[in-house]
């Protein structure tokens, strides 16, 4: 059925339907533009927020990792110091225990002996 056989005075199409249909088009149509032209209007208004909350962003993280570089440097250096200490301790040991070994047992013993008491 075609628009304009609903209104038998509707022969070219611009009776009341095709008036109704057009200013409901034209009143969608503007209503699409409003909120397409809001949308943008927003968007560009948050753009440099956007931008400088970034920018602040970066400046803390690049802060943060060079406040986090001298302690990292430090605990490496630290973790270098106690392993060569933990080698001079082996080192002693070892030579310890080579130079005595009766007196290096028997400590090992009663060390032995005391930990497993205190463990009970």
């Amino acid at each position: 059925m075609e628009p304009n056989n609903l209104n038998p005075a509707n022969t070219s199409g611009n009776g009341k339907i095709g008036k109704t249909a057009g200013s409901a088009h034209d009143a969608v149509d503007s209503a699409v533009n409003s909120a397409t032209s809001a949308i943008d209007n927003a968007a560009n208004k948050a753009k440099p927020i956007i931008g400088r909350a970034a920018e602040t962003a970066h400046q803390a993280v690049d802060k943060a990792a060079k406040l986090a570089e001298a302690p990292a440097e430090w605990i490496s250096k630290k973790s270098e110091d106690l392993k060569g200490t933990q080698e001079q301790f082996v080192t002693d040991a070892r030579e310890y225990i080579t130079a005595s070994p009766i007196k290096a047992v028997a400590i090992a013993l009663a060390a032995g002996l005391v930990i497993g008491r205190l463990m009970r």
